[in-house]
């Protein structure tokens, strides 16, 4: 009867703590959606109700596929931000460069007016000195003094004006400055387009460097059994991860949708081992949105090497373009 007794007790505790985790998992998850950072009204909305839909829906058995859901939200919010972002940094620099072009007109249009007044009034007081304007000379001269006293206040003004948008257009590059520190930028929309990896090919020098050609497969298919954000989700998570593979700073083009193409200049490399790497890592299951649901496309990944050879740049692209148009058309 003891031994029951305290079985129970024990079991009463392992459900306490249990409903506990649970309602901080909840709590943090309240919080979680509270305290983001407003971007625009809509996006922030949306993520806030996906998020609180999670918590609210929380249950013990469902903490594991909670975690993997909200990794996802959180993911997809961060991606939002720094486009949002991003367009605010564009805007702001626009705006910096269209106040440099005023300064710059001001500044000429100033120099130039101020120096055909002075012309004018320097004419105007020889003008008095002359006998025959003797009777309205205390006029002339007072005249021309008081239009001297205010084009020097006007300049005093233009100066305090200038002064102004230099400080605001150094607020603004500051402010863009802290801009692109926050945004996170590394989306598929970044790739460098087909036109622009065939000209860096183009440019390449035998040598050390050679060329990634990635093949995916799963980026069209999702599309089609999902819908194109979806597909784009992947392509971004998919880059995201090569990135996080290759050294910094390698040039990565999008050859079509679902073939890419990276190119290495790091003679210490093992490129044969850093192709395998990332086709078994980058191959498998990803996890994406749609309408605030969870879902895990499949994509596989092959990987081929090429390094430039006899024959010149064009030769190594009829090789890529060939490569490509097979491996497409070829089973995985």
């Amino acid at each position: 009867m003891l031994s029951i007794r305290d079985n129970i007790s024990e079991l009463e505790r392992l459900a306490a703590e249990r409903d506990s985790a649970v309602d901080c998992y909840r709590e943090t998850l309240d919080n979680v959606a509270h305290y983001a950072v407003e971007v625009d009204e809509s996006t922030t909305a949306h993520y806030r109700r996906n998020v609180e839909a999670v918590a609210l829906g929380l249950s013990f058995e469902s903490l594991r596929s909670a975690a993997s859901t909200v990794r996802a939200l959180l993911r997809d919010y961060q991606s939002k931000a720094a486009d949002y972002l991003k367009d605010i940094r564009d805007q702001l620099t626009s705006t910096a460069r269209a106040l440099e072009a005023v300064m710059e007109s001001l500044a000429q249009t100033d120099g130039d007016s101020e120096t055909r007044l002075r012309a004018a009034l320097g004419g105007l007081r020889e003008a008095a000195q002359h006998p025959a304007a003797a009777p309205i000379r205390d006029r002339l001269l007072a005249a021309v003094d008081a239009v001297g006293r205010s084009v020097e206040e006007m300049r005093r003004q233009h100066q305090a004006h200038a002064a102004q948008f230099v400080t605001e257009i150094r607020m603004l590059h500051h402010r863009i400055g802290q801009l692109e520190s926050a945004a996170t930028i590394d989306s598929v929309t970044q790739l460098l387009t087909r036109a622009e990896i065939e000209k860096r090919i183009r440019s390449l020098s035998p040598g050390n460097v050679h060329l990634l050609l990635l093949i995916t497969s799963g980026i069209r298919l999702t599309e089609v059994c999902h819908n194109g954000g979806v597909a784009a989700e992947l392509a971004g998570a998919f880059v995201r991860r090569l990135r996080n593979i290759l050294p910094p700073n390698v040039a990565i083009g999008r050859w079509s949708t679902e073939e890419f193409v990276a190119i290495l200049d790091a003679p210490e490399l093992d490129v044969p081992k850093l192709a395998r790497t990332i086709g078994e890592q980058l191959s498998g299951t990803y996890t994406c949105l749609l309408d605030g649901k969870v879902v895990r496309p499949e994509l596989e990944v092959r990987v081929a090497v090429a390094e430039p050879a006899e024959g010149g740049p064009e030769r190594l692209l009829a090789l890529v373009r060939d490569y490509m148009t097979k491996a497409v058309s070829a089973p995985p």
